[in-house]
Parts: structure tokens; sequence; C-alpha cells
């Protein structure tokens, strides 16, 4: 991924935290017949490794499993808030005009060599791990035992795991560090003004980085 310096986000905790809110992941291989992608909930583990571990699982008819080159890199991408950026928002607009849009985003890639996974147990684990995380906010969260011990059997049986140490990090965070202290004043007010779920969440991450 190209990364300018100013764009450059390196610190593994922020990585995480925007791999762990933004679980759903493009998860992609190459295999025999070209890349291939799906696009997948993952767990991001913390387990000493130096930029941890991601887990997931598909489907045993999704063939992605199967076709795929180990000695080739997978690559799964978290993609964090992203927002159209107008140049009205500049105040370099009325001074100069030298502006143009743009688009602010947070993304991060994580790459690695992949384990198939096929024991009922690591299964098992990896969705409880799964359950847990995304249920936890709900008043009374769903739990595996909460479905009949057969029927969750049969669906694990449709499953593979899928397991990455991850090997190399990217984090790119483009929110307008490369404009002026006054531009950036500007973005995150138009941002603030909108007042939706995303641009507030975008302008969160330019006030971060101001």
């Amino acid at each position: 991924m190209y990364i300018p310096r100013a764009n450059q986000e390196t610190r593994i905790p922020v990585i995480h935290k925007l791999m762990e809110e933004q679980p759903f992941a493009s998860f992609i291989t190459m295999g025999a017949t070209g890349l291939f992608a799906s696009h997948i909930p993952m767990v991001i583990e913390r387990d000493g490794t130096e930029f941890g571990r991601l887990k997931c699982h598909l489907s045993r008819a999704n063939r992605q499993w199967r076709d795929f080159t180990p000695d080739v890199e997978a690559l799964a991408i978290f993609s964090g808030p992203q927002h159209y950026i107008t140049p009205s928002w500049y105040p370099e607009k009325q001074e100069s005009g030298k502006v143009v849009p743009t688009w602010n985003y947070a993304v991060v890639h994580a790459y690695g060599h992949l384990k198939v996974i096929e024991e009922s147990a690591w299964l098992m684990a990896h969705l409880e791990s799964l359950v847990t995380i995304h249920e936890a906010e709900f008043p009374a969260p769903w739990k595996i035992e909460d479905a009949p011990a057969d029927y969750v059997a049969s669906q694990i049986k449709g499953i593979v795991g899928l397991e990455m140490v991850i090997e190399r990090l990217e984090g790119k965070w483009k929110v307008s560090q490369n404009r002026s202290e006054q531009d950036r004043a500007g973005v995150a007010k138009g941002l603030a003004e909108l007042d939706t779920t995303e641009s507030l969440a975008m302008k969160a991450l330019v006030d971060q980085r101001n």
C-alpha cells in the first residue's frame, strides 16, 4: 500500500484498536485460479507475537480455503472511518482557490501465511470468542450453549478455520495531516456540521491528528 510519511501509522495499539472496532475484513488470497476475496469478521489476538494473530472461519463450500497458495502471503484489509472532503471547507479556497476535493480514511493491511484448521475444538473456541466479542453490548447476550448441542455440532461441520500470524502490518490514516492548521479546523467544522455518524467519526480522527 502506498503510504506517504505523513499518513503512516505505526503504533501497534492504535492499529489493533481499529481492527477490533472494524472487524469485518476483506480477506484476499492468491490461488491457482487467481485472486480470491471473501468478506468476513476476524478476531485479532495479542498473543505475544510482534503484530498479533488473526483467526476466522469460512464455509466449507467457499473454495478459498482450498484454492490458495500457501507460500504466498494472504491479505486482510480492515477499513475504518472514511468521508468525502469538500474543498469548500478550506479557508484556503477563499485565499488562493488552489484546492481540490479529497477523501479521508483510515485503513489497515495485515499480511501473513495461512494455516487451515479443521479441529472441532479449535473451531468451537474460535466461535465462542467471536460470539463473546459481538454479543457483549446486548443486554441479554446470546451464547452458543443457547442453541441445541447437536445443531451446533452440525454447523461446525460446515465451516473451516483459518489462522494467520501477522508478518507485516500497515496502517494508513489519511485525515488532513497535509493541510494547514486553518484548513484542518475548517474540515473539522464542516464534518461537525454534517452531524452524521460517519462525519463525526472522521472529525474525531482529524482532531486526534491536530
